[in-house]
Parts: structure tokens; sequence; C-alpha cells
């Protein structure tokens, strides 16, 4: 490093979706929420070229073993949609933060959003927040193949948020919940392959597009009551519209024993609703718990058989 090249360090927050998972793929809305859990990164140019990547997250078991090849291609992905030519100019980047890795708690789209944030600030970009994003979709191809953009934007403007794809750009909107959501997630220890749980999906889709447009269309009314509950702010029919979510996925299936075995017990210690979270067939499940005595109670319910729970 010399002096003329500046150390730089940002962030961006992972996220769960709480309704749309999969189906958004297909344009369908979904409603996804950020947490306050974050991945950072710094960014050291060097004299010599190339990139050196330094992983420092918190991360399941294997997660980041498993997601190196696709972590590599999501970087320089996201560098070369930003102009940063490492032939000429190296960059060493060093990621960190309190955001557990694990399939469904968007640690890619937290990962190249903090890095377009950092070459953003480092280079002088004066980039709008739809740029970081654009730059964030980028690179979640690198582990998505066709990702649905839901995670990146997220990742990028936080809070509640409607999120739909279209032909063109998505389509976000802010949403406001009249008090704080307190949740339980917890991680099955799994790790799976987003590319690959879509694709099949997608296979599963062209084999029975009939069956595929009921579960679209039972999913769409969900999604439009689910709608009116967040603006209510009626916790007790929000977790109801998240459990039926959950039989959806089960029909699409994307969950897998461990999660429901996850969103059993969490529904048995007293959340009022439960479903799996993200890619599926591993990852994350989320419990809805609107107090905090019962957030604790949930909360140690899945500590007795989850590898983590937060």
């Amino acid at each position: 490093m010399t002096d003329d090249f500046p150390i730089v360090q940002t962030r961006a927050f992972g996220k769960l979706i709480l309704f749309g998972e999969h189906l958004v793929v297909y344009k369908a809305p979904a409603l996804v929420g950020a947490v306050s859990a974050y991945t950072d990164c710094k960014l050291e140019y060097l004299d010599t070229p190339g990139v050196e990547v330094i992983d420092n997250r918190p991360a399941v078991p294997f997660y980041k073993d498993m997601k190196k090849d696709e972590g590599d291609k999501a970087i320089n992905l996201t560098l070369t949609h930003l102009g940063v030519d490492t032939k000429t100019r190296g960059v060493k980047l060093t990621f960190g933060g309190d955001l557990t890795c694990a399939s469904g708690i968007g640690a890619s789209a937290a990962q190249v959003v903090s890095l377009a944030r950092a070459v953003n600030l480092a280079d002088s970009l004066s980039l709008s927040e739809d740029e970081i994003n654009a730059a964030g979709y980028e690179g979640e191809k690198g582990y998505h193949g066709t990702p649905s953009g839901i995670d990146n934007t997220a990742a990028t403007f936080g809070g509640l948020l409607r999120f739909q794809r279209t032909e063109g750009a998505p389509i976000f909107e802010k949403k406001s919940f009249p008090s704080a959501i307190r949740i339980v997630y917890a991680s099955t220890g799994i790790t799976a392959s987003t590319t690959e749980v879509v694709g099949d999906v997608r296979s599963k889709k062209e084999a029975d597009e009939a069956w595929f447009a009921d579960i679209m269309s039972e999913y769409t009314t969900i999604l439009g009551e689910a709608e009116t509950v967040v603006e209510e702010g009626d916790m007790s029919k929000l977790g109801k519209l998240m459990d039926q979510n959950h039989a959806l996925l089960q029909k699409l299936t994307v969950s897998c024993k461990e999660l429901d075995d996850l969103v059993d017990a969490a529904r048995a210690a007293g959340a009022v609703g439960a479903k799996m979270s993200g890619t599926g067939r591993g990852g994350l499940m989320i419990a809805l718990t609107p107090t905090e005595e019962l957030q604790n109670s949930v909360a140690t319910a899945l500590e007795k058989i989850a590898p983590q729970v937060w």
C-alpha cells in the first residue's frame, strides 16, 4: 500500500424474507426486512496487482468453504462492474462484522453491497443508492446465477420493504409497522446452494406449470392479506399468514425436515407464527414472538435443537 491509496471501511445489513421466497423470482411481490447485524468491508488499494481477500465474517460451519468459489466470482463481478482494474492496481479486501453467514440471512448480498460502498468511497464515485444496489445485484450473480434482487435491495436500503421484480428495474416500497417486530431466527446448520435450489424449483415449474400456478395463486392471496395486516399491526394474523406461507414452501419442496422441526418447536413454544426464510433445504427459519417473554421462551426451546439461534 502507498500513501496515495486511502483505507476505507463500509457496511451493509443482512435480511430475512417474511413472505415470498422463490416466488419472487417469478415476479411475485415479496416482503423482506433488514436485520441489525451487518457485514463490513475494509478496502485497501495496493501497489501490486491482484485481489487479496481476508474473510473474518462469523459463519455457520462449512459456509465459507462451500461458498468460496461463488464469493470470489461475486467479488470480481462487483469490482468489474464498478470499473476497478485489479491488473493495474491491486486491492486488499477484509470482510468482517457481526452478521453470521448462513443460508437465508442475505450474507452474500451484505458482502457485495458493503464492497460496492467501499469502492464508491475509495474512488469518490458519488454513486446513488440505486447505483450501489445495481452493483450489488451484479455481484449477487456470482452467488446465485439469476438473483431476484431482493437481497441486495434489502442490504442497500434497509427497513421493511415490499419488493417485486419487473422486466426492467425492480419496484420496491418501504413499509412501516406500528410497533417493533420481535422475532427469533435459528439455523439448521445446513448450507444450501441457492443456485441449485432455484434451478430445481425452475425445473419443477417447467415440468408442471399448473401445479406451480396453483401455488402462485395461493401465495398472491396470502401476500395481499399480509400487506393489510402489516399496516394494521396485527401480530396474530401476521403469524397465521406466515404459517400458511411455510405450508406453500413445503409444497414447493424447498423446506426440509430440519426446518420443519424448528418451525414446529417454535410454534409449540408459543410463537404466533413461524416459517422457513430464504433458500430453504437448510438455512434459516424465523418465528414471530410479539413479547419479550415469548421471544425468550421460543429462543430457549430452539436452542435445544438448533446449532445457532438469534
